[in-house]
């Protein structure tokens, strides 16, 4: 009869590698811009992930105000873009887009003024 060995330890393992944050997406303030045409004008948004997945797919509505000679916010027309992705983590974009309303909504002496953005993101 043998005697048993020693005991064997079993091998640790690593753990397994801890999951990567989520996105995390913040947009600068938006900067707006006259255009030759007075129904439309540049808006330009900066955007930052300091998560830890890239932002893949998103969208970006701008509420754009009509207003009038004197001031008066005659309308406010909603549109919507694709967010410019992917944003890699860690990674700043800056996008410019030429937002319009109809040429028909703004006569003149009317502008139209961009004053909401938001931003959704998966």
């Amino acid at each position: 009869m043998t005697e048993p060995g020693p005991a064997q330890s079993p091998v640790p393992s690593r753990p397994p590698a801890p999951a990567p944050a989520p996105a995390a997406l913040t947009t600068g303030t938006p900067v707006r811009a006259a255009t030759d045409r007075r129904w439309c004008e540049d808006v330009t948004l900066d955007f930052h992930n300091s998560g830890g997945t890239a932002v893949r797919s998103g969208t970006v509505a701008f509420g754009t105000h009509v207003i009038g000679a004197l001031g008066i916010d005659w309308a406010t027309v909603d549109s919507t873009v694709p967010l410019p992705t992917p944003i890699a983590p860690g990674a700043r974009k800056r996008r410019t887009w030429t937002v319009c309303v109809d040429s028909w909504r703004v006569p003149l002496g009317m502008r139209v003024e961009t004053r909401e953005v938001s931003v959704r993101w998966e």
